[in-house]
């Protein structure tokens, strides 16, 4: 290959594969070669994938030397969170317990991946069980900014997979943050979309009315045509949405002029850092230069389902634990174990008060859309984190509380929310905000995300990888 092709769009490499100025083989080969370089020292794959890819690339190039073209994604490099089954591929879900479990069927992501054409290149690592801490035996995800500082707990392999040009896109999931926080901590995108809009079967649940999988990708384009690949109906996950499915990618270039954004301008700035302030006003000035109404709204109070987030995902991980735990107590981590010990000591009681206080919320959350079209919020308070000030996240209530706070209400009522870079703090590191929408209206996050990087390069920002363990990379811009 003639040009560096790993910090390039998705969207861009899969347009320059159908047109055979390049083929998949030669891109995925330069991929796994950059794995193979780069990989040891940010640990992102749990497994690669390397002969299947190989075999998947070379057979994508056979099909569109034949006029067959499945789409945007076809012939493209693709890393899936090693909570995905892929068949014939072990799937251990960050665990010692599953460790050996070689799933025979693909996960539902995964054979609509496969159906567009996309390269499995391989299994991204994450936390145990997609919980807060990585499993004592599992060395964790460094980030690519700077090995010093937070990776965003459970979907950090897919993130920085993508952030350091080990892929093009990943799926990752979200049960109170984990695809919003790694694509902040890592300066990517990454969308949690409607809960019941991407089908969960043949992914491991950590909790299954919270969890949520989704996408992450280097810009907002290249996310809407991943999430329009995976999304839809599936009868093998009766919890998942009739509705059908949009044109996302289309939606990228749809006209912003006159949508409202909702800005809550005490909840964005109370106990928030001054550079997240400083972001969020920066992105206000940007939407408003795109023809973009900036509305004062008042956001349903979080404090209590923010509290609320803890025993009701404890409880669901102590039922999808149930058949491992605690007949194999001694293959777990300390954190995961108290928090499913934590849930089998809620009482039915409780927990149908939080299921209660749950669905009042979605609904307010959901009467506010009525007046705008999205909500504009920071992805976390403070600055980003270092690695010292994060460990043993699963043992700082408060801490976890404080960074949950523009996350998780989120996963508690299903709405959908569009993680993008916005911007970096004084040391370098990526800052992330996000943007909500009604239920299901994925689309007006995409044309309004797609808007704000037509006139911003955050995006096009990546980490120059060279020889050092640590300190911050110097950022590159991509054009």
């Amino acid at each position: 290959m003639t040009f560096e092709v790993e910090f390039s769009d998705l969207i861009d490499v899969g347009r320059l594969i159908a047109r055979r100025v390049i083929t998949s083989a030669e891109v995925t080969e330069t991929l796994l070669a950059r794995i193979q370089r780069i990989d040891g020292r940010l640990n992102a794959y749990a497994r690669l994938l390397s002969d299947s890819a190989i075999l998947q690339a070379e057979l994508a190039d056979r099909e569109i030397a034949k006029g067959i073209h499945r789409g945007p994604l076809h012939g493209v490099p693709i890393a899936v969170k090693d909570i995905c089954w892929v068949e014939g591929a072990p799937t251990a879900a960050g665990t010692l317990v599953n460790r050996n479990y070689v799933p025979t069927r693909d996960a539902t992501v995964v054979r609509k991946l496969k159906e567009a054409g996309a390269v499995l290149i391989g299994k991204t690592q994450l936390t145990e069980g997609a919980y807060s801490d990585y499993h004592p035996s599992i060395s964790p995800v460094y980030n690519p900014w700077n090995s010093e500082y937070w990776t965003g707990i459970s979907s950090s392999g897919s993130a920085v997979a993508t952030a350091a040009g080990l892929c093009f896109g990943s799926i990752a999931s979200d049960t109170g943050g984990s695809i919003r926080w790694p694509s902040a901590a890592n300066g990517v995108c990454g969308i949690k979309p409607t809960w019941g809009r991407v089908s969960r079967y043949g992914a491991f649940e950590l909790a299954p009315s919270l969890d949520h999988l989704g996408p992450i990708a280097r810009s907002v384009v290249d996310v809407a045509a991943m999430l329009k690949v995976i999304a839809g109906h599936d009868d093998d996950d009766p919890t998942t949405s009739l509705r059908p499915v949009d044109d996302f990618l289309a939606d990228t270039y749809a006209d912003v002029r006159g949508k409202r954004i909702g800005v809550d301008r005490r909840w964005n700035s109370e106990d928030v850092d001054p550079e997240i302030q400083t972001a969020l006003a920066e992105a206000c000035m940007v939407f408003s230069g795109v023809g973009v109404e900036l509305v004062d709204v008042s956001f349903p109070a979080v404090q209590q389902i923010v509290a609320d987030w803890t025993p009701n995902c404890a409880v669901e991980t102590a039922v999808a634990h149930q058949l491992s735990y605690p007949i194999h107590k001694n293959q777990y981590g300390p954190i995961l174990s108290s928090v499913i010990e934590a849930g089998m000591v809620v009482s039915g009681i409780d927990y149908q008060k939080i299921l209660l206080r749950r669905a009042a919320f979605r609904g307010n959350v959901e009467t506010l859309f009525l007046s705008v079209d999205a909500v504009l919020t920071p992805v976390q308070p403070f600055a980003p984190l270092t690695l010292k000030t994060i460990a043993t996240l699963g043992e700082q209530p408060e801490l976890i509380a404080k960074l949950q706070r523009y996350t998780c209400p989120f996963d508690m009522s299903g709405h959908p929310t569009l993680a993008f870079p916005g911007g970096f703090s004084t040391e370098g590191a990526p800052i992330g905000l996000q943007l909500v929408s009604a239920s299901f209206d994925e689309s007006n996050l995409f044309s309004l995300g797609a808007a704000f990087q037509s006139v911003t390069d955050w995006h096009r920002r990546h980490p120059v990888l060279g020889e050092r363990e640590a300190g911050f990379c110097v950022a590159e811009t991509k054009r």
